[in-house]
């Protein structure tokens, strides 16, 4: 999936998945057969086959809502925001600077980083790509352990950054939401005081604050990271 294609990612759907890896596989009580073959469960084609249903089921979601709202409030201008969890503090970034959102996958450090924030590189799909720490670019305290449901599964957004994909590893992905431009325009006059850097304004969405990212801030502290 591209960044024109926008994703539902939402706890409901998760739990409708039959979580085996999380039971009996690696991150369960390694009771499953398969893993004396598979040695992890993300090269298991049950995992494999459990992420697709997911996205699927995403981006028919996606589609519903799209059809419902079709002649709905027609006058009313809407920008479409990922929202996703680091720690214990929820962030709101724009899909237009999303590719994709993926499974977690191994990081492998590399030798003599120059930038605290690079963490290695991830393979997505057969190509290495360059992982940072949001932690770091954002300059927020180190997270530790936060206690969360069992079935919330970490993932990983592959953003397009100005010199090529980037991947962030994060907590959780509660789905993209379409906010209407007023809301976001009164959470970026309203002056409250946000604890990341690049952040435009501080939102309430559902019971909760959230730090928007300002995207442009944000890819070019990227592309410093880099080089």
């Amino acid at each position: 999936m591209t960044g024109s294609v926008v994703l539902n990612v939402t706890h409901e759907d998760a739990q409708a998945i039959d979580d085996c890896w999380n039971r009996i596989g690696i991150h369960g009580n390694k009771s499953c057969p398969l893993l004396v073959e598979h040695i992890h469960c993300r090269n298991c084609a049950v995992y494999s086959a459990a992420a697709t249903r997911l996205l699927d089921r995403y981006a028919l979601q996606q589609d519903d809502r799209a059809q419902a709202s079709i002649g709905v409030e027609s006058d009313v201008v809407t920008r479409s925001l990922l929202m996703f969890r680091l720690g214990e503090e929820w962030f709101a970034l724009a899909t237009r600077s999303l590719v994709e959102v993926a499974p977690l996958q191994a990081i492998h450090s590399l030798p003599h980083q120059r930038s605290r924030a690079l963490l290695g590189v991830a393979n997505v799909r057969g190509a290495l790509v360059a992982c940072l720490s949001l932690v770091e670019l954002l300059g927020l305290d180190a997270v530790t352990g936060v206690a969360s449901a069992a079935r919330i599964m970490p993932r990983m957004l592959i953003i397009a950054a100005h010199g090529g994909p980037v991947v962030v590893p994060v907590d959780e992905v509660d789905g993209i939401h379409a906010i209407d431009e007023r809301i976001l325009n009164a959470a970026s006059r309203s002056g409250q005081q946000a604890s990341a850097k690049y952040t435009r304004g501080v939102l309430q969405f559902r019971g909760r604050s959230l730090c928007w990212l300002d995207e442009e801030q944000l890819l070019s502290a990227v592309t410093r990271s880099l080089t």
